[in-house]
């Protein structure tokens, strides 16, 4: 396993991380939590060093799960960064979008209270890393957002501030670096092979501030490690229903094709190592934060770290 800084003033992380979403146990089909657990020990085991998850992921249980392991372990390097802003606490079934009631709150006596129920949750004194998960321009226009984060850090309660951009917004949110550098130690963006906007903006805007870039969506939901096709689906209770549906499917398996002769490049590797490979091309990006539900997921995973960068990365 690699490490590397992230960013100028973010703590030092594995270039792997592990992306805790699944292990939640909502959204993306069944889990079993013995085998979730297992899944996090082989990762730190692996030294992966970095696991975000969120507060809203499985309502709390995915931050439950890592508490577990972190009693069992130690802490030791491990650093843990999770999300707050999708307040599950207070919504009703009216706010369920497919993902369990939830509604957007970013005011600060809420972020105050759900950084205080994480901290609560991961059993730790500080959050290494909180994000503010993936709200919309009009909420981040605002100020009180950015002045409970930065309390919150003036408090001792978060080390680092993060925010996850929006998904397809990357060119829209990449101006809030300019006007928050001073406050950002990292950023989180949606980034793979078919899905390259943030190195138009906000890649760049990322390396002038040096703004730790942590990739999220690398495997594209599964999509990138060839275990789908074109006519593969996903049970309703499965946000890749929504995310990967029919239509969405074909749509990206045509943009796959021009990519097929990279992958032909390596047949020693899976197509997970090497889609992990690109995003750790992008001289912006520091790690990667695959999801994971199996140690053999987890092994395969972490061995991209070793193998590094692409030498040559395809064109968009």
């Amino acid at each position: 396993m690699k490490y590397t800084k992230l960013g100028k003033d973010g703590p030092q992380v594995s270039t792997i991380g592990f992306g805790a979403w699944a292990i939640g146990g909502m959204n993306w089909g069944a889990t079993d939590d013995n085998v979730s657990i297992k899944a996090l020990n082989q990762a730190i085991d692996n030294g992966v060093t970095l696991i975000d998850t969120a507060d809203v992921y499985g309502f709390g249980h995915s931050e439950a799960l890592i508490s577990k392991v972190i009693r069992e372990r130690g802490k030791g390097d491990l650093v843990i960064a999770t999300k707050a802003g999708s307040d599950f606490y207070h919504a009703t079934p009216e706010d369920d979008q497919g993902y369990g009631p939830i509604k957007p709150n970013y005011d600060k006596d809420y972020l105050d209270f759900a950084a205080e129920q994480s901290l609560k949750r991961l059993g730790v004194e500080a959050l290494d890393i909180l994000q503010l998960h993936s709200p919309d321009l009009k909420i981040l226009k605002r100020d009180e957002p950015w002045a409970a984060m930065e309390r919150l850090k003036r408090q001792g309660k978060v080390k680092h501030v993060g925010l996850s951009i929006q998904s397809f917004k990357e060119n829209e949110q990449a101006h809030l670096l300019d006007l928050h550098h001073d406050l950002l130690d990292c950023i989180q963006v949606r980034y793979n092979l078919l899905e390259r906007q943030a190195e138009e903006k906000l890649f760049p805007k990322a390396m002038q501030y040096g703004i730790g870039v942590i990739v999220r969506i690398p495997l594209l939901f599964g999509l990138l490690t060839g275990k789908f096709n074109a006519d593969s689906t996903f049970a309703t209770e499965d946000h890749r229903s929504m995310n990967l549906s029919p239509q969405k499917l074909q749509t990206y398996f045509d943009q796959f094709r021009q990519y097929q002769s990279l992958y032909q490049q390596y047949p020693d590797q899976s197509m997970a190592q090497v889609s992990l490979r690109f995003c750790l091309s992008h001289p912006a990006c520091d790690t990667a934060i695959p999801g994971a539900k199996t140690r053999q997921q987890v092994d395969m995973n972490c061995q991209a770290s070793d193998l590094g960068p692409l030498p040559n990365v395809p064109a968009d």
